[in-house]
């Protein structure tokens, strides 16, 4: 009840921006959660399984090992995003406060937007690495392919642990733009006059 009498003495503005911080950062930490999880738990297996793709005495392709780091440090990077995500709910929980003073103020508010915005922008570029570096790596084996030549060797097949890392790339880019767009239209509620 002391709740409801408070909430309803906010301006309207602190009220907007409040509630849409609070619902865009839960919605932005879930999908981003999720998405990690799924896309951590294809990296670990492909870690884990690297090794035993290739034959003894055959060098692992390279592009994927490098894929693979990059892809971890853009899976890195989006649990950093999801914690940014997170501490928008924080956030809005501070806004609702009665006392103006302790309210956070419109340009932390922005401050934050602009470091979580970077923080997802930041992921996208490292993953966009690693899906280059993996997905060339699936050309090489996929025109390797065409002459329908088989040595006996494996590693110059695409394989679905292959197929697996493009798909975790593009769950982590999907959740670094979940991310992004959360902070942009967050952004926007601020700007708006009203």
């Amino acid at each position: 009840m002391a709740n409801k009498i408070a909430s309803n003495s906010l301006p309207p503005a602190v009220q907007r921006v409040s509630s849409s911080f609070r619902m865009t950062g839960w919605i932005s930490f879930w999908a981003q959660i999720i998405l990690a999880a799924i896309s951590g738990a294809v990296l670990a297996f492909a870690g884990l399984n690297r090794g035993g793709t290739t034959q003894p005495g055959t060098p692992p392709n390279p592009g994927v090992g490098g894929g693979i780091f990059f892809a971890v440090c853009g899976l890195v990077a989006l649990f950093i995003g999801a914690y940014f995500a997170f501490s928008y709910t924080r956030l809005a929980r501070q806004l609702k406060t009665p006392n103006a003073q302790a309210r956070p103020k419109p340009g932390d508010l922005i401050r934050i937007l602009r470091l979580g915005l970077l923080v997802n922008l930041l992921g996208t570029l490292l993953t966009l690495l690693g899906a280059q570096a993996i997905v060339g790596s699936l050309l090489v084996k996929s025109l390797a392919q065409v002459g329908g030549i088989f040595s006996g060797n494996l590693s110059k097949f695409v394989t679905p642990l292959d197929v697996f890392l493009v798909q975790a790339n593009i769950n982590t880019l999907m959740a670094h733009f979940i991310g992004v767009i959360a902070t942009l239209w967050l952004i926007q509620v601020m700007n708006r006059k009203g």
